[in-house]
């Protein structure tokens, strides 16, 4: 067995370990957390937190404790190699994982002489201060010294990558919105192979018109776009925002502002969660922008457009411009089926007042 995996013990092995050491008049330290993308942050609590004490036991959330309090998104990384990796570091002796969201159970069956904890709290915000306290233990606040975290970390890494406008954990507060959720070539303006100059850049008949009705019906407008030109080198990202800076100027004429683009720059062979039909981008738009699903529609003109939006539970429109779905890649049953995007925008229109209708 490893040296690192060694140091990796169910909780109840750790309890009869930290009965051992008290016997041996050993201070015990104690400290958790998620550790799913470890940072400087991390490593410079932990190496202060071992100069308090003879041995150091961390406590990382298990996969199921996270999806508790972060939600459906995390961790990004699994609970038993979070756990070894944690246990690779030289001043960490012991680690275990435990599924409880908070750690009154920890403490109360580990005991520490320390408990020890990051942030720039006090030690009276802390809910286990009073049980610490209660058999002589201490609790111990490590300042941050690195503004970082995962999050933050997460947020870097999706608007790089993904060029995402934001990624916010936390959706936005306030009433949720409908959405509709939208192909851009084909859908928008005419389908160009690789399209990359802004100079071929051509509303499709009556986008504008559909846009414009579906903005005053309430809609966010949101883009969701495969780019696997972009993976395959054909353009690049500044291509990309090139030609959406002139779809942007074409639907201004008609007072028409698209939310966010979400795209994916990927090829089949990356094998993502972000490339249609899976539904990463959509997941990520919900979240950030507090969406109602049950009143959101996803538009395009492929089976793979309506694809995308029957896997993510919405109400599909296949157009009849662009591929007209004929694409054949998937066997669907749109929601309706349009002629344009104005066609489109009045069916919506007629669902809604047909709705509205029905509560009076």
């Amino acid at each position: 067995m490893m040296v690192t995996e060694e140091k990796i013990k169910d909780r109840s092995e750790i309890v009869k370990i930290c009965r051992s050491l008290r016997k041996k008049k050993k201070l015990i330290g104690y400290t958790s957390g998620v550790f799913d993308i470890l940072h400087i942050g991390h490593i410079d609590y932990l190496e202060k937190a071992k100069e308090l004490c003879d041995v150091l036991v961390v406590g990382v959330n298990s996969d199921r404790s996270v999806k508790k309090y972060k939600g459906p998104f995390r961790p990004i990384i699994p609970g038993k190699q979070r756990a070894r990796i944690v246990a690779s570091l030289s001043f960490v002796d012991y680690v275990f994982l435990f599924d409880e969201r908070r750690n009154k159970k920890n403490i109360e069956l580990l005991r520490p002489h320390y408990y020890i904890k990051a942030g720039d709290y006090s030690e009276k915000e802390l809910t286990s201060r009073k049980i610490v306290e209660r058999y002589g233990g201490k609790t111990v606040i490590i300042p941050q010294v690195a503004k970082i975290s995962t999050t933050e970390i997460i947020n870097k890494i999706l608007r790089t990558y993904l060029s995402l406008p934001e990624f916010d954990i936390t959706p936005e507060s306030g009433e949720k919105v409908p959405v509709v959720f939208l192909d851009r070539d084909g859908t928008i303006i005419k389908d160009v192979e690789y399209l990359h100059t802004p100079e071929k850049v051509e509303l499709l008949p009556h986008a504008g018109e559909g846009l414009r009705k579906l903005q005053s019906l309430g809609y966010k407008l949101i883009i969701i776009t495969n780019q696997p030109g972009i993976g395959l080198g054909y353009y690049s990202e500044e291509d990309f925002f090139r030609v959406n800076r002139e779809m942007f100027s074409q639907l201004g004429r008609y007072n028409v502002t698209i939310n966010k683009i979400y795209y994916c720059p990927h090829t089949k062979d990356n094998k993502c969660r972000c490339r249609k039909p899976n539904t990463a981008l959509i997941e990520i738009a919900k979240r950030t922008m507090n969406i109602d699903l049950s009143r959101s529609y996803f538009i395009g003109d492929s089976t793979l457009d309506v694809k995308t939006g029957e896997n993510a539970n919405l109400k599909t429109i296949l157009l009849l411009t662009g591929k007209q779905g004929k694409d054949g890649n998937y066997k669907v049953k749109p929601t309706y089926v349009a002629k344009d995007l104005l066609d489109a925008a009045n069916y919506i229109s007629r669902q809604v007042g047909a709705a509205q209708a029905s509560l009076t």
